[in-house]
């Protein structure tokens, strides 16, 4: 029994450990190239890029390779007549899948972690190095495409000649008042990381602040947060960049948010009723702090459902083997892309419609964050039905 489950195990972690390889060689290629495409990165801000962008290729390739290492391992046994002399010799077939499921848990966990890291570590080093290295990259963008935009401010020049910009025109909306758009004769920019803010200096040009228009025969100084130019943009606060340590926190914070919404909007009502001013006591007047209610409240619904979203997306890896070990092993087929192809279909088919309209819901509050775990369980129970088969035959 020990040597066929170390058979099996070393046979799982070879096939794993060289797809997952390739595969997350390949994603990673993938994401550093479209990287580079959105924001015009130079190849130091490439390479600084690599730690971060690697978990985020490395949790969609891990469920994809834990199916294929076990669809190729048992697909060769069955076809090789392995498993048939396993029961030839009185041994159960489970002998040989139970080293599957126990590298499954495993890397499990480790998927669960990928993606908690991916989404807040990784995605946030991400936007650190783009707006770290955002001077550099409105020169490149305008070098190449005499233009860059993002979604508060946009470059035109002409020509680039070495740090100077000519016959450039600048348009920007600050977070409060009018838009200003600048155009001047030349221009230079120097990016402060510390500081957090990009210093862009004209030279004899013209100033136009909403309706107001201004010439400026010198120099013209102007700062504007890095984030506001980069494309990448502020820090997210979207709940599936906060780390799994931290959802308890952003938990009770959302709580207090909804339950001050509410005492304002009490608040009013109650102010309007003792000054004997009934009508300030109709709906119209606090639908403000009643549309923050259901906005703030729809946040804490994507919050609760988060982590349980992570750890079922994390346990998907278990529930492939579970699906995949039987099926190779009933369909008897050496050709390992065969066999993948095969056991990939119906979870292609089942699983992730189920898993994503299970999210959707719990996004949306109408079913409990439970739901998500709709599709882990079907597959599951498939999965034993087919062992179960497995077993029997």
């Amino acid at each position: 029994m020990k040597i066929v489950s170390r058979y099996v195990l070393s046979e799982l972690l070879q096939v794993f450990l060289v797809a997952l390889s390739a595969l997350t060689l390949f994603m990673l290629v993938v994401g550093l190239v479209k990287e580079a495409q959105q924001q015009g990165l130079g190849m130091m801000q490439i390479a600084a890029l690599v730690p971060y962008v690697l978990p985020e290729a490395m949790r969609f390739a891990v469920p994809g390779t834990m199916l294929f290492a076990v669809a190729s391992v048992f697909g060769r046994m069955s076809a090789t007549n392995e498993i048939t002399a396993l029961k030839a010799a009185g041994i159960s077939p489970m002998a040989a899948m139970w080293p599957a499921v126990g590298l499954a848990v495993a890397v499990s966990f480790v998927s669960v972690w990928l993606n908690d890291v991916a989404v807040s570590w990784g995605r946030d080093g991400i936007r650190r190095v783009i707006v770290s290295s955002v001077e550099e990259i409105i020169y490149g963008r305008l070098r190449q495409h005499r233009s860059y935009s993002a979604p508060q401010i946009s470059i035109n020049v002409k020509n680039v000649e070495g740090k100077d910009l000519i016959r450039p025109t600048l348009s920007y909306q600050p977070q409060t008042g009018d838009p200003v758009t600048v155009s001047a004769e030349k221009a230079t920019m120097h990016a402060d990381a510390a500081k957090g803010v990009l210093t862009i200096t004209c030279r004899n040009g013209t100033l136009s602040v909403g309706d107001v228009k201004a010439v400026f025969p010198d120099e013209l100084t102007r700062e504007i947060p890095l984030d506001t130019v980069s494309r990448k943009g502020a820090t997210s606060t979207s709940p599936s960049e906060i780390a799994m340590a931290d959802f308890p926190r952003a938990r009770a914070e959302q709580l207090r948010r909804i339950e001050s919404f509410e005492e304002t909007a009490a608040a009013k009502v109650a102010i309007a009723i003792l000054s004997g001013r009934l009508d300030m006591t109709m709906p119209i007047h606090t639908e403000s702090e009643q549309h923050a209610v259901k906005v703030e409240t729809a946040r804490l619904h994507r919050i609760i459902m988060e982590p349980w979203r992570r750890w079922a997306n994390g346990f998907s890896c278990l529930c492939f083997v579970l699906v995949g070990a039987p099926m190779a092993i009933r369909m008897r087929n050496a050709d390992f892309l065969t066999s993948f192809f095969l056991c990939f279909l119906p979870i292609l088919l089942v699983y992730y419609p189920v898993f994503m309209f299970g999210v959707s819901q719990a996004k949306s509050g109408a079913v409990p964050p439970l739901a998500v775990w709709t599709g882990n369980v079907l597959v599951t129970l498939w999965g034993l039905w087919l062992m179960r088969s497995v077993i029997r035959t």
